[in-house]
C-alpha cells in the first residue's frame, strides 16, 4: 500500500496536512493526540493500525492543526476548531456519503460532534478510548487533580533534553510497552508538536465536554474501551455506550490507551470493527462459497449479493461507483449463467438455481 499526503487550507488559514492510504469504502479517523503522517508508517506504535485499516478501507487521516505535518503556528488551538478541521479535510479528500468514522481518545468528541452535525453522511460511527467529559470537567476529584499534575508537567518539561517529563506522559498512554515503544513514544513528543501547543492542547482536551451531545447521535455507533485506561478511564467508555442511543460496547482487556499489535486486546478490536462494518461478514461468506472460477472481486459481489445489499449498497462496501457495481454484477451473472440475483443467490448456497 502506498500513502499519499496531501494538504488542505482552513478557513481560518492553517494548512492541514491529510494522508489517504488502501481501498475499499472510506474509513476516516478524526485527528487524535501525537500523530505525524510519515513517521506513523514505521511506528511501533501506531504502524499497525495504518495497516489493519488501510488493507480494509480507503483510509484517511489527519495531523491535527499544531502537530505532525500540519502547521504548528497557528495560534488558536481551541477545540472550537476540531470539527471545522476534520470537516474540511473530509470535503478536500472527496468523501463519497455514508462513510465510517473513527474517533480515537478525544477524536471520539470530534466525531460524536460531526455524527450529529451530519448524521445523513455517518454510516458507522466507531469510538475508542473515548470520553465526554475531559479531566477538567470531570466531577471525580483524582482525575481532575490527576490532569491539572500532567499540565504542570508538561509546562516543564516537554521541550528538555531529560526525557523523565515526557516519559510520565508515555507511560500513560502505552504502560505495558516495550523500551522500544517507550523510546519511540517519547521521541515522537518533541517531533510532533511544540512545547506551547502541547500544553494549549492538552488544555483543549481537558475541556471537552459533549455529554449533551449523545442522546443525539442517530447512527449506528460501536464503543470500545480498554479495561484498564490511565488517560480515559473506564467508566467514560460506559458512558458513552450509555448515552448514545444503539450503541454497543466491547470492553477490551488491556492497560493501554492505544492498543500494541501483540496483545490479544488488539486482535480483538479489529475483529469487533471488521463485524461491525460488515467487512467480516463479506469475507467469511465470500470465503465459504462453492463456485469455483470466480476472481476474488467477483466472489465479493456474490456474497454481498446473498446478503441482500442493493447495487448502491454493493458499491459502497466496495469503494466503487454504482455503475461499476452495476457492470460487476452484470458480469457476475453472465459468468454463472444465470438471469436474476434471486437465481445467482441459490446458486451459490450450493442449490440449482430455478430456471
Amino acid at each position: 500500500m502506498k500513502q499519499r499526503i496531501h494538504y488542505v487550507l482552513t478557513n481560518d488559514g492553517v494548512r492541514l496536512a491529510w494522508a489517504e492510504i488502501g481501498r475499499g469504502p472510506a474509513l476516516v479517523k478524526a485527528a487524535t493526540w501525537l500523530t505525524h503522517l510519515q513517521d506513523d508508517l514505521d511506528s511501533p506504535v501506531w504502524a499497525h493500525w495504518v495497516r489493519f485499516f488501510g488493507e480494509h478501507f480507503r483510509y484517511i487521516r489527519y495531523d491535527e492543526r499544531g502537530c505532525g505535518m500540519s502547521d504548528w503556528e497557528v495560534g488558536d488551538l481551541a477545540q472550537e476548531h476540531w470539527i471545522d478541521d476534520l470537516e474540511g479535510v473530509i470535503d478536500d479528500a472527496a468523501v463519497a456519503a455514508p462513510f465510517a468514522l473513527l474517533g480515537i481518545s478525544q477524536g471520539a468528541a470530534t466525531s460524536i460532534r460531526y455524527a450529529v452535525r451530519h448524521p445523513e453522511r455517518v454510516s458507522h460511527l466507531i469510538l475508542y478510548g473515548g470520553y465526554a467529559l475531559g479531566g477538567n470537567r470531570s466531577d471525580d476529584p483524582e482525575r481532575r487533580a490527576l490532569f491539572n499534575a500532567v499540565m504542570e508537567v508538561v509546562g516543564l518539561g516537554w521541550g528538555s533534553d531529560n526525557p523523565v517529563f515526557r516519559q510520565l506522559f508515555t507511560t500513560r498512554f502505552v504502560p505495558h510497552g516495550s523500551q522500544a515503544q517507550f523510546d519511540w513514544f517519547n521521541a515522537l513528543c518533541r517531533r510532533t508538536t511544540s512545547a506551547a501547543n502541547a500544553r494549549a492542547l492538552l488544555w483543549a482536551r481537558g475541556e471537552v465536554d459533549v455529554s449533551e451531545l449523545l442522546a443525539q447521535v442517530r447512527v449506528p455507533t460501536l464503543v470500545l474501551h480498554a479495561s484498564h485506561d490511565q488517560i480515559a478511564p473506564l467508566s467514560q467508555g460506559r458512558a458513552l455506550a450509555a448515552g448514545i442511543p444503539g450503541a454497543t460496547f466491547v470492553q477490551l482487556d488491556s492497560h493501554n490507551h492505544v492498543l500494541l499489535e501483540d496483545e490479544p486486546a488488539w486482535g480483538a478490536f479489529c475483529e469487533a470493527v471488521l463485524e461491525f462494518t460488515g467487512r467480516a461478514r463479506a469475507g467469511d461468506a465470500t470465503s465459504a462459497l462453492p463456485l469455483d472460477g470466480l476472481t476474488p472481486r467477483e466472489r465479493a459481489v456474490l456474497a454481498l449479493l446473498c446478503e441482500g445489499r442493493s447495487n448502491a449498497q454493493i458499491a459502497w462496501q466496495l469503494g466503487v461507483a454504482e455503475k461499476t457495481a452495476r457492470n460487476h454484477v452484470s458480469n457476475l451473472f453472465r459468468k454463472l449463467g444465470v438471469r436474476s440475483r434471486a437465481q445467482a443467490i441459490v446458486l451459490a448456497r450450493g442449490s440449482t438455481p430455478a430456471a
